[in-house]
């Protein structure tokens, strides 16, 4: 048996234009909205009159339910908008790979808003529709596709296609931005499964820890660069040493870069391929929590200064992200702690039902992640796509890392985890944000992981401050922090009395 792959999506979400580029692709296709006009003998809008929403669903939940059932071509099948309303229908899109074409209320009013479709007659109607609708879509989707122009299907579809043959449970978000598209891959085995995205020659980044682990899972290999494990290591010096390696072991510009392991390795290995003969793609293989939650997506490489952190850099969108969470469990319980409070951060950025799962965590399980890798993998891969070059929006992502990455400075990278610091950076965001609810929950949440609440390395409160100063995104109005006063409503470029931050930064000191 085949599985088909099925399109889900809400009205104006381009199933039709989906099922078309399937077929250009030769699959065999099939469009629920022909089988249910030809149940019916009538059009859709008519069959809504005559039988009523109710009636339309029975007979929808009878001919769409016997095809999923039995389909096993291989090809694919576009589901009405509502489709996925019937237990039946969703019992049977369990044998198949289900594609979420994701589209948000505006885009769609303003794809339908001239149709005769008998749920669509106004924009607040649209609006109420689909976040009721969101729910089923989200928890039935293998791949999120969102919306994009036209040919984004066709160029998603190997990709989509390759899940049939990837370790169940593995989802697919279609990451796009300026800079590139590329597919993101969360699941359980996917190193070492067969699968790989590019067809040229490998070659590798990784620490000396890692590597021994997952190295041999990545290949074949036409080269490989070990740096020392840490944030110490995340320094132009061994970009040097990485780029020369490569350039010894006869790498081109049609090979390509792996990065394996955290992000100290994504970052440097990112930065190694957009510099390398002016650029070559890399494939970012996450094996750490922060880095599978947050570092791997949205194209942000460079290294360290001691002057300030990330102060060389540039944007090098990844041909691919292959995030296994097997890899987690050889995580120490204080790293897998650390890469906790990137999710944490994205939980109070999104609010809503992702702030709700995270704030339920009570201990960070390596078996129990994938949904919330892959949730906060859309989160930062859609604020990404809005402002890929972190012009504006994208400066919610660094929500706690004002002070965090002071902090980081400040010691040298060698006192706290960059998860550690941002957990403490966090509580000084919420005291700045006038949040002191919020605050005491967060703080909470970091102690029941063990995570530091109050900084414990002596520290002169001036030695941050001065770091703080020289953070990269100030401006001549100087220092803009991301503040919130409640889960989901982050505020960016905040300037914020001086006073204040030097106080909210002496709360920390232990």
């Amino acid at each position: 048996m085949k599985p088909s792959i099925v399109f889900v999506g809400f009205m104006g979400a381009g199933k039709s234009t989906a099922l078309a580029a399937a077929r250009a692709a030769g699959l065999p296709t099939v469009e629920i909205d022909e089988l249910m006009e030809g149940s019916f003998g009538s059009t859709i809008p008519q069959a809504f009159e005559r039988h009523g929403e109710a009636g339309f669903r029975a007979r929808e939940a009878e001919v769409v339910g016997s095809l999923l059932e039995s389909a096993d071509d291989g090809g694919a099948i576009a589901l009405g908008g509502g489709s996925i309303l019937s237990p039946r229908i969703r019992a049977a899109l369990a044998r198949h790979t289900v594609v979420w074409l994701q589209v948000d209320a505006a885009e769609a009013w303003r794809r339908i808003a001239r149709s005769d479709r008998p749920l669509a007659r106004s924009e607040e109607d649209v609006a109420a529709l689909l976040e009721e609708r969101l729910p089923l879509y989200e928890q039935l989707a293998d791949a999120v596709v969102p919306m994009g122009d036209r040919d984004v299907v066709s160029r998603a579809l190997p990709s989509i296609r390759a899940l049939a043959e990837l370790p169940q449970g593995t989802k697919l978000l279609w990451a796009s931005a300026p800079g590139g598209e590329y597919p993101v891959l969360v699941g359980r085995g996917l190193l070492g499964c067969g699968w790989w995205p590019l067809e040229s020659r490998r070659f590798l980044v990784s620490d000396r820890s890692v590597a021994p682990l997952y190295g041999d899972r990545v290949e074949p290999l036409g080269g490989r660069a070990e740096i020392e494990a840490g944030e110490a290591a995340k320094t132009l010096a061994n970009a040097e040493a990485v780029l020369r390696e490569m350039a010894r072991a006869g790498a081109t510009r049609g090979d390509h870069v792996v990065a394996l392991g955290g992000g100290v390795v994504g970052d440097l290995a990112g930065l190694v391929a957009h510099l390398y003969q002016r650029g070559v793609p890399v494939v970012q293989v996450p094996t750490t929590l922060v880095a599978q939650v947050d570092s791997a997506y949205g194209g942000k490489v460079g290294v360290d200064l001691p002057e300030g952190k990330n102060y060389a850099g540039a944007f090098q969108q990844p041909a691919a992200v292959i995030a296994d969470t097997e890899a987690l469990a050889t995580l120490p319980p204080e790293e897998l702690a650390a890469g906790f409070v990137e999710v944490l951060k994205t939980g109070l950025l999104a609010g809503g039902p992702l702030w709700e799962r995270v704030r339920a965590i009570e201990g960070v399980d390596p078996a129990a992640l994938d949904d919330v890798v892959f949730a906060c993998a859309r989160y930062k891969c859609h604020i990404v796509a809005a402002d890929e070059l972190d012009t504006g929006l994208r400066n919610v992502l660094n929500l706690g890392h004002t002070v965090g990455h002071a902090i980081e400075a400040a010691t040298g990278y060698t006192a706290y985890r960059h998860g550690e610091a941002v957990g403490l950076g966090l509580l000084a965001a919420l005291r700045l944000s006038d949040a002191p609810a919020l605050r005491d929950e967060v703080e909470s949440i970091l102690a029941g992981h063990g995570l530091p609440t109050r900084l414990e390395v002596p520290i002169e409160v001036d030695a941050i401050l001065d770091a703080l100063g020289r953070d990269k995104k100030r401006t001549a109005a100087g220092v803009g922090f991301v503040l919130l006063s409640e889960p989901g409503a982050p505020r960016i470029g905040q300037l914020v009395d001086p006073v204040k931050v030097e106080s909210a930064v002496k709360e920390l000191v232990a």
